[in-house]
């Protein structure tokens, strides 16, 4: 498991002095009213910045940050991902995980029939969606995060199982 995990990605600017829209990737969007700290990963590199204010406009979280003091600067974040330290983070209720520790799961049908690994998460104003890809296949196999198809996730073992509701495959 990594150190740092997902909390946002940076989507747009809003204003002219920088501040950054945010779709949050958590369950609680004022958790950013919590930290002092984040750390924005853009290009494959990690950097540091410090949180000055937390608003929000419609789906978004509108961060000011220190570092960031003009519309250009912000926009060069545009499609950054929003991590903090493992440490920092929320805890979670049972069967609820963090969206970084499914990525490259290795998905099972609950009779143990191999079909990939998760490469995507569709987030779905209902519930998100796990893209599924087997090596060597053309097509994407997508599956409901709902109780009814997920049986068990094993983040110990890189395993989740699965059972395919009709016409999934199709």
């Amino acid at each position: 498991m990594s150190a740092y995990i997902e909390i946002g990605k940076i989507v747009n600017t809003q204003g002219v002095r920088g501040d950054v829209r945010v779709i949050p990737s958590t369950d609680n969007p004022k958790r950013f009213e919590l930290l002092k700290d984040i750390y924005i990963e853009n290009r494959n590199e990690l950097k540091k910045y410090t949180i000055e204010r937390v608003w929000y406009h419609k789906q978004f979280v509108i961060l000011k940050l220190k570092e960031v003091s003009s519309m250009n600067e912000g926009e060069a974040l545009k499609n950054s991902i929003i991590k903090i330290p493992r440490e920092l983070a929320l805890p979670l209720e049972e069967n609820e995980y963090y969206i970084g520790d499914l990525y490259d799961l290795e998905v099972y049908t609950n009779h143990d029939e191999y079909l990939g690994k998760i490469t995507d998460i569709i987030f779905t104003g209902s519930n998100d969606v796990y893209v599924v890809k087997k090596e060597g296949e053309p097509k994407e196999l997508l599956i409901p995060a709902i109780k009814e198809c997920i049986l068990n996730v094993d983040l110990d073992n890189s395993k989740m199982t699965v059972s395919l509701l009709e016409g999934l495959r199709d």
